[in-house]
């Protein structure tokens, strides 16, 4: 993935490029594991001083989204245990009896000195761990981006048979008081702080990760120069990076326009001058409405693309896995 700097943005230079990256990483453009790009790479692409970058490098591990090996490089933080992460897809064995593999833990608790009934509490402690992590799921981002956390809900709730609840960060830890069951989701920009709360209240927090948007960024890179294009979303922090990322893929051979759906003079404007509409599922009988009231004003009717999904499949059958809940 090429990265774009726009040199006369209000927004700064390191701004700019961590956001991209972070998309990067949610979108798994950047997959756990992977392996950044040196600073002496992103700087011949970006025209960046490596200075820049390296404090872009710092500021993504500080928030906990990459971690460095020394002698390395920087790599994407992966949430697996380090012998998964070894473990390439087409080395892994193919699964024994349960019923086997229940001896073998069971010899190997024993083996490092553990008695049986030592082993029947582990045991026991872990099953009901997860079941209690899997009792709810609490969606959480900071309460000026709550479209991501209702975003990653309305994607979460009709796959999963457990109850789903969106909850500000900011009265996260009040919910986690009256009552500590369940799973901590986010997205990987906010991550850090919800593996605090996790810690302290001993329950899970998991960062989902984003769909990769492949056909949505096909159209964007097929649209004539000089098209109009409307982004349209519950979130932010979603148009935020939707006007970093097409910045990047485009640079200003396009027009963007972005709006939230609650903002009806906005949009209205978006619906007007756009060619090309993309917005999320929460957005589009809004769109759809104002388009139909309007009508009548519009000198053309955009395409209108709504996107199937805001989280991938391979996510949230992941944390399926994770939370212990079947299929």
């Amino acid at each position: 993935m090429r990265f774009h700097i726009q040199q006369e943005s209000d927004i700064s230079a390191s701004t700019q490029l961590y956001n991209q990256i972070c998309f990067a990483i949610a979108s798994r453009h950047y997959p756990p594991g992977h392996r950044l790009p040196s600073t002496r790479q992103l700087a011949m692409q970006t025209g960046l001083h490596r200075n820049t970058i390296s404090k872009v490098y710092r500021q993504l591990e500080t928030d906990g989204v990459v971690e460095a090996i020394a002698g390395s490089g920087i790599y994407v933080r992966d949430q697996l245990k380090k012998k998964e992460v070894k473990e390439s897809v087409h080395s892994r064995k193919i699964i024994s009896d349960p019923h086997q593999e229940a001896k073998k833990a069971i010899d190997q608790l024993i083996q490092i000195g553990c008695s049986l009934q030592d082993a029947r509490e582990l045991l026991t402690k872990e099953v009901d761990w997860r079941i209690k992590c899997g009792a709810r799921v609490l969606v959480s981002t900071p309460r000026e981006d709550i479209g991501a956390s209702m975003l990653i809900a309305e994607d979460l709730s009709p796959r999963i048979n457990v109850p789903v609840e969106v909850v500000p960060m900011e009265e996260l830890e009040k919910v986690l008081c009256n009552s500590n069951k369940g799973t901590l989701v986010t997205s990987r920009y906010f991550l850090q702080p919800l593996e605090k709360l996790a810690k302290k209240y001993g329950v899970r927090a998991i960062a989902v990760d984003l769909s990769d948007f492949q056909q949505e960024l096909k159209m964007l890179k097929e649209l004539k120069p000089g098209s109009c294009v409307g982004i349209v979303s519950i979130s932010p922090g979603l148009l935020r990076a939707a006007e970093v990322i097409l910045h990047s893929i485009r640079g200003n051979d396009i027009l963007l326009m972005t709006a939230n759906p609650e903002n009806s003079s906005r949009l209205l404007a978006l619906l007007r001058a756009a060619n090309h509409v993309l917005c999320d599922g929460p957005s589009l009988s809004v769109v759809e409405s104002t388009l139909t009231k309007n009508r009548s004003q519009m000198m053309r009717i955009p395409y209108i693309h709504c996107a199937a999904n805001y989280l991938s499949k391979d996510t949230i059958n992941q944390l399926k896995k994770e939370i212990g809940i079947s299929n």
